[in-house]
C-alpha cells in the first residue's frame, strides 16, 4: 500500500486528486490544507490541517504520517496578486517548497511537484520538457525557483507542469472561462475575449490523473501535462458558445492590450505531450469532451438530491 500525502487539498486540483484516490484499496491517502476541510467527501482518506508557511507544523504532520509520496499542489497562482505581493508569493511558492524538501530528505519521501507553463516567456510554444525556462512574471519566476530547488534536492522527484487548468468543484468558489462565457451569454451580456494568447487548456481531472500516474510509477523528471488542443481564450469562448448553442455575436475578439493587467502573460505557451503520453500513459480529453464532463458535474451539483 502506498501512503500519499496531498498538499492544497481544498483547491481545485487537490479536490480532484482526493476524489480520484480516496477509497482506493492500494492507497493510504492523507489530504492536507490550511484550515478546515472544504472537501465534499469525508470517507476513504484522512484530513489534517497543515499550513505550508509553518515549518514546525509541516515537520509535525510529516513526522506523524511518514508518507511514501507527497503530491504538492498548493501554491499562490493568481498572477496579478503575486505581482502585487511578491513576498507572499515567494513564501507560498518557494519557501514552502524548501520546507517540504527538507522533510522529504529527512524521511526519504518521493515528491511530485506541480508547476506551470508560466516558467516560459511564451515566445515559441508549445514547449517540450527540455525547453529553457525564461519566466516574465513574479509568479512564473517563483515557480521556476521552486523547480530549481526540487531538481537540486537529491530526492526522487517529478515536476508536473500544466497549463490553464479549468474545472468545477461543489463549493464553486472558483469560476472558469467556460462557466463565465456560458453565464454571460445566457444573460445576453456582450463579452470581450483575448485571441492573441495561446494555451493548451487542461481539465482538472486530467491534471489529477497525470500527477497520480507519475506518483504511482515513482517516475522521475519533468513531465508536461495539459490538454491537447492549442487554443486562445477566444477559441475557448466560441467553442463554449457552440456547445451550449448560445449567441456568438455577443463575443468580441480583442487583443491582450485591451485589458489592463499588472503582470505580464506569456503570449504563446501550450505543451508537447509526447513524453507524458509515452512514459506515463497519459491520455488527455479534448476541450469539447472537457466541457461535456463539466456539464455532467454541474448537473450533479445543482440537481436536488
Amino acid at each position: 500500500m502506498q501512503k500519499i500525502l496531498i498538499t492544497g487539498a481544498n483547491g481545485l486540483l487537490g479536490q480532484k486528486l482526493v476524489h480520484l484516490l480516496a477509497n482506493n484499496p492500494t492507497i493510504d491517502l492523507i489530504a492536507t490544507a490550511r484550515g478546515k476541510s472544504r472537501l465534499p467527501i469525508s470517507e476513504g482518506f484522512r484530513y489534517l490541517e497543515m499550513d505550508l508557511n509553518n515549518p514546525t507544523q509541516i515537520e509535525s504532520v510529516i513526522q506523524e504520517i511518514q508518507p511514501d509520496s507527497i503530491i504538492h499542489t498548493a501554491a499562490m497562482t493568481n498572477v496579478d496578486i503575486c505581482h502585487q505581493d511578491p513576498t507572499g508569493c515567494w513564501n507560498a511558492n518557494v519557501r514552502a517548497v524548501e520546507y517540504l524538501i527538507e522533510q522529504c530528505q529527512r524521511h526519504h519521501i518521493y515528491l511530485c511537484h506541480v508547476s506551470t507553463d508560466f516558467v516560459f516567456d511564451g515566445e515559441n510554444g508549445p514547449y517540450k520538457e527540455d525547453a529553457q525556462p525564461a519566466p516574465i512574471s513574479v509568479y512564473g519566476k517563483s515557480k521556476y525557483e521552486a523547480e530549481l530547488r526540487v531538481q537540486a534536492s537529491g530526492l526522487r522527484w517529478s515536476i508536473i507542469r500544466t497549463v490553464l487548468v479549468y474545472g468545477i468543484v461543489p463549493d464553486m468558489s472558483r469560476s472558469n472561462i467556460i462557466l463565465w462565457v456560458k453565464n454571460s451569454l445566457e444573460k445576453g451580456q456582450a463579452i470581450k475575449v483575448v485571441s492573441d494568447q495561446l494555451r493548451t487548456p487542461t481539465l482538472a481531472e486530467d491534471l489529477a490523473k497525470g500527477c497520480w500516474l507519475a506518483t504511482q510509477k515513482q517516475a522521475e523528471g519533468i513531465f508536461h501535462i495539459s490538454g491537447k488542443d492549442l487554443m486562445s481564450p477566444y477559441d475557448m469562448a466560441m467553442a463554449t458558445a457552440d456547445y451550449f448553442k448560445l449567441d456568438k455575436q455577443l463575443i468580441t475578439e480583442v487583443t491582450a492590450a485591451t485589458f489592463t493587467q499588472e503582470a505580464k502573460r506569456p503570449p504563446r505557451t501550450g505543451f508537447v505531450l509526447d513524453k507524458a503520453i509515452h512514459e506515463l500513459g497519459y491520455e488527455p480529453v479534448s476541450f469539447w469532451e472537457g466541457i461535456e464532463i463539466m456539464v455532467e458535474q454541474l448537473k450533479a451539483i445543482t440537481s436536488p438530491s
